[in-house]
């Protein structure tokens, strides 16, 4: 536990300490977004390359406190630290990507691209995928090629629905924030202070961020960094997926994994699965940017970005905390649909919610003028 705190702290420090410099440097050299489209949320021009920070806090921390201590084969341990170069080398490439993108701009083909090559060697090379559904829908155990094509799949939809939902000050750090809490308890429950270190190397950087990009923001994490807290929680995902259930307690074996996974992850993907069919409904290309995400229509409905990001907030922890209750149910299944029942009537009572104040404030409106 002390190592955990330890990461936590040192990749908080980094971020927090280095952040003003890279905002002067950023300004300095016009590394800017300017408010030139009608989707954007921000009236100045701010930089955008806060996931340099965010990258460099959470590799130098997670570096510096890597430990193959407690592993005791010599396999388990060329396993470890051949997952943890994989991850580096992966991550450096959607990092490489990212910065490109944030400075002069990428094609979505060639990032799409990017994400692919950064699945297959995490899938072929690492062994780093979903081999089942763990009572899902009946079904437990996945061919081998079923389960690289999901896994390959899982990749690409994670790691894109960060990016996606980075539209608002302080959103995607803070959800991201949620979610990587989420896996490092998860992994201290289940004794594994490899990937809990990791989780909280992540959630550290972003504590720090934060501190920067909470509305209103001084600077943004660009595709830097939405794609590298992306693919670290997407291996982060998996790996919890496939941890073995003999190694947990009585009550974390009544959570199914999948759906903890999912619910850790809910409104990024909920919400780029909305976007997406709005998108093929119009006939659009699904990267194609535009304002119908969830933050944008809260904001647009007169919530501030503040308010925006801590309904969000609330969203996922108690999608989270709702994935818990599920181990009472016996079917995985029905545990899945819970999770998406309250993530729906979550979303449900924010909208009534908007539309009871708007029609207040209406009712208000005309009785001022009379």
């Amino acid at each position: 536990m002390t190592v955990l705190i330890l990461v936590f702290l040192t990749a908080f420090v980094v971020v927090l300490y280095s952040t003003p410099s890279l905002i002067k440097v950023a300004v300095l050299k016009r590394l800017i977004d300017a408010p030139s489209e009608e989707r954007k949320t921000h009236k100045g021009s701010i930089p955008t390359i806060g996931g340099i920070i965010i990258y460099a806090g959470t590799l130098f921390a997670f570096s510096l406190w890597y430990s193959i201590d407690g592993i005791d084969d010599f396999e388990g341990i060329s396993k470890s630290v051949k997952e943890f170069q994989l991850i580096v080398a992966t991550s450096l490439i959607l990092f490489f990507v990212g910065v490109k993108d944030d400075i002069i701009g990428t094609a979505p083909v060639k990032k799409l691209f990017a994400h692919i090559v950064v699945a297959l060697i995490l899938v072929l090379m690492g062994n780093i995928r979903i081999t089942g559904l763990y009572g899902i829908f009946g079904v437990y155990e996945i061919p081998y090629w079923g389960s690289v094509f999901l896994s390959i799949f899982t990749y690409v939809v994670v790691v894109n629905s960060i990016n996606l939902i980075d539209g608002v000050d302080g959103l995607a750090a803070g959800v991201g924030l949620i979610t990587s809490c989420a896996f490092g308890v998860w992994f201290i429950f289940a004794n594994n202070f490899h990937y809990a270190a990791l989780s909280f190397a992540l959630a550290g950087s972003l504590v720090g961020f934060l501190i920067f990009n909470f509305s209103p923001a001084k600077i943004f994490m660009g595709d830097s960094g939405s794609l590298v807290i992306g693919v670290f929680l997407c291996v982060l995902a998996i790996k919890l997926i496939e941890f073995p259930v003999q190694k947990l307690d009585w009550f974390w074996v009544k959570v199914n994994k999948p759906v903890f996974a999912i619910s850790s992850l809910i409104y990024p993907l909920l919400d780029t699965l909305r976007v997406f069919i709005i998108r093929a409904l119009k006939g659009q290309s699904p990267f194609n940017a535009d304002r119908n995400h969830l933050h944008h229509k809260l904001v647009d409905g007169g919530y501030t970005h503040t308010q925006t990001v801590l309904i969000i907030y609330s969203f996922s922890i108690i999608t989270v905390g709702a994935s818990l209750l599920t181990s009472f149910f016996s079917e995985p299944t029905f545990s899945l649909l819970a999770i998406i029942l309250t993530s729906l009537i979550f979303l449900g009572f924010v909208i009534k919610l908007k539309k009871t104040e708007s029609q207040f404030k209406n009712t208000a409106d005309d009785l001022t003028h009379q």
